[in-house]
Parts: C-alpha cells; structure tokens; sequence
C-alpha cells in the first residue's frame, strides 16, 4: 500500500512503521517468544502476555497490529490523492481506482482464506484483507468529500451509533444471561450467522464480520487525519509530531473511559477500540515520524522499510509459499547441535531472515505488490 510519491517524496516513517507492525506475522513474534523462553522471569511472563490476542475483553500487544494497519493504510491516503490530484487525474477516474483497490483487496483475502480449493461451502469470506480493503474504500471516499472538522464528527458519529447498536441490541438468539458484549449475545455475531456464507472463523462469530468492519472505517479515517497532519506545509516536523502525539494521547484517554461502558474488545471492533487502538496508533506513528523524518535518523529502520514496502506481498507468500521448510533445510544442521533452549529461537530466526531475504531481493529489484 505504497504511496504514489516521487522516492524523494517520499514518508520514509510510514514504510517503516508498517514493516515494524508486519515484522511480528512475519515471525518476529516467535523471536519474541523463544527470548522469554530463554530469559524467564517477570519481565518475561509480561512480554508473553502480550504476543497473543487475548481471549475476548481487554488489549494485549498483539490486538494492536491489524487496527495499526489499516491506520497505516489510511494515513498514506492523502498523499496518494494529492499525487494523483497534482497530475490531474480526474475525481472520476480516483474513485474508480478506490473501488477497484477495494474490490481487489477482498479478492486477495478470499484467496488467502482457500479459495482455490473451490470448496465455497467450507471458505471462510471474511478476511483481514477484505476488512482493509471495504474500510479503506469507504473512508477513502468519505475523505475527498469531507473535510477534516467533519471527518472527526462522523468518526465520533459512527462510533457513538455503533455502542448504542451493539449495546441495546443483543443477539435475538442469546442463551439467558449473555449480554450484549459477550460472546454469545453479541448483534455483530448474530449478523454474520443471518448473512455471511461459508465458515465463520469462531464457527459462530467472525473477527473480520459484517457489522463490525463499520467502526473501522474509522480506524482508516484516523489514519487519514494522521496523514493530513503530516502534510500540512505550514507546520515543522516538530509541530507535526508533537500534535499527533498529543492527539493519540486524546484518543487513548477517551477509549480507556469510553470501556467503562463498552469494553474494549478487538473482535467486536467496539467503539473504545476504536479510540485506544487508534491513540496508540498516533503515538507510533508521531515516534516513527519524528526519529525518521524529522531527525533523519534512518538507517536502523532500513530493516523494517524492506519488510514495509511489500507488506502485503510477505502477508500472501508466507500462505503460499513454505518458508518454514526452506529455513529449515539451512538450520536444521544448527538446531541439532544446539542446546535445547535456543532450538526455539534458532528457528524463529532462520524463518523471519528467510522471509526478509525473500523481500530485499524484491526490494533490490525494485518489485513490489501495489494494490
């Protein structure tokens, strides 16, 4: 999800940061993993904690990887459309690449899920892809037809509409005593058992559903106010930074009251986080922003670039292809030689620089998936 910038142009951070985000599905939270197993101690047990989903209500690390990229997507918006608009594509012609990119995305996310088994009884139709590609359409298209004091109150629209749904509205078929945030009486698993095909990822209720891909648009609307910021010509670096930081800690403070009355629960996608995952997303990025662009600092964050510009390519080859096969053929020698304790991580490493190596090839020669 490159920007359509000149390389000289171009928001070095925002590669970056999406690589940092896509280093953990690309392995690195195995390494993570293998480190705690290591070391174990507190500090440790807490690091565990956080590479996993956790099970229902609450947020861990891990739960914030796929609202940061749709953010990330998001924020990379206003640039594309200033490019596009510099050149003089035609309004017309924009929107029918933002349907097409969207249209496409689904597609990726129905082929990542199976689709070529032609088993349609069996696939599951919503994905990770197609949530970014349906979230990032529509807040695409509410962004060239809105501007941002609006955008905020749409944001704050959706997401008020979507407590008072899920929160008035339980599941018409909820056992007795399930309320409306739980996981048997929600409305957002109701909807997916009435209307969506195939397989549901919980075999009830589905991450990646109908009713909540609406709250994330906001999430890509976010993402596209952090890029306005960034853009505005009449601020420094510092000033830029500083006000996505300071926005992130707004929104961080209102997701934690707003989950004293809806919690904060990623497979909902509840309107608290929204706000938390959505804060933290700022403040990342208001980091990345400031080391990479405004102080230049780049050349440790050349590793997670590599990995950032073909994000969704590494995000489809470790479906198709066996990484883990081929980063064991050249470990397995050292694994087997090596105490047990640090088989884990030996592996964990050999899999993840593998898969890097697999994207600087592309990266050098200069090919890369843009959808």
């Amino acid at each position: 999800m490159s920007m359509l910038l000149p390389e000289n142009q171009r928001l070095m951070s925002l590669d970056a940061l999406r690589g940092f985000d896509m280093f953990f599905i690309m392995g690195g939270q195995g390494i993570v993993l293998a480190l705690c197993t290591i070391f174990p101690g507190w500090f440790s047990d807490a690091v565990t904690t956080q590479m996993g989903h956790v099970e229902w209500d609450g947020f861990a690390f891990y739960d914030m990887i796929f609202p940061l990229f749709l953010f990330l997507a998001g924020v990379s918006f206003p640039f594309s459309l200033a490019g596009s608009l510099r050149k003089g594509v035609g309004r017309s012609r924009i929107y029918k690449q933002i349907v097409r990119r969207g249209i496409i995305l689904v597609a990726l996310g129905l082929v990542y899920n199976g689709l070529f088994a032609l088993n349609f009884a069996e696939l599951r139709y919503a994905s990770v892809l197609g949530r970014i590609g349906v979230a990032w359409m529509l807040a695409a298209i509410i962004f060239m037809n809105v501007d941002a004091r609006r955008i905020i109150w749409i944001v704050a629209g959706i997401l008020l509409f979507y407590w008072g749904l899920i929160g008035l509205f339980p599941a018409p078929d909820a056992p007795a005593g399930f309320g409306p945030y739980t996981f048997e009486g929600n409305l957002v698993g109701y909807i997916d058992r009435l209307l969506l095909p195939g397989r549901l990822y919980n075999g009830t209720f589905d991450p990646e559903g109908i009713l909540s891909t609406i709250p994330a648009v906001c999430t890509a609307l976010l993402g596209m106010l952090a890029g306005r910021i960034v853009r505005n010509e009449g601020k420094s670096g510092n000033s830029k930074a500083l006000m996505l930081a300071a926005t992130g800690a707004a929104l961080v403070i209102a997701g934690l009251v707003w989950s004293l009355g809806m919690p904060i629960n990623k497979s909902l996608w509840s309107s608290s986080y929204v706000c938390f995952a959505g804060g933290l997303s700022f403040m990342l990025f208001a980091l990345f922003y400031y080391v990479v662009d405004v102080l230049s600092l780049r050349l440790w964050a050349f590793f997670f670039t590599v990995i950032g510009v073909n994000s969704i390519t590494i995000y489809l080859g470790q479906r198709i292809i066996n990484f883990s096969s081929i980063a064991n053929f050249f470990s397995r020698g050292l694994v087997r030689l090596s105490p047990e304790l640090v088989q884990g991580l030996i592996s964990s490493v050999f899999f993840v620089a593998i898969s890097w190596l697999f994207l600087y090839f592309l990266y050098r020669k200069k090919i890369f998936l843009r959808v």
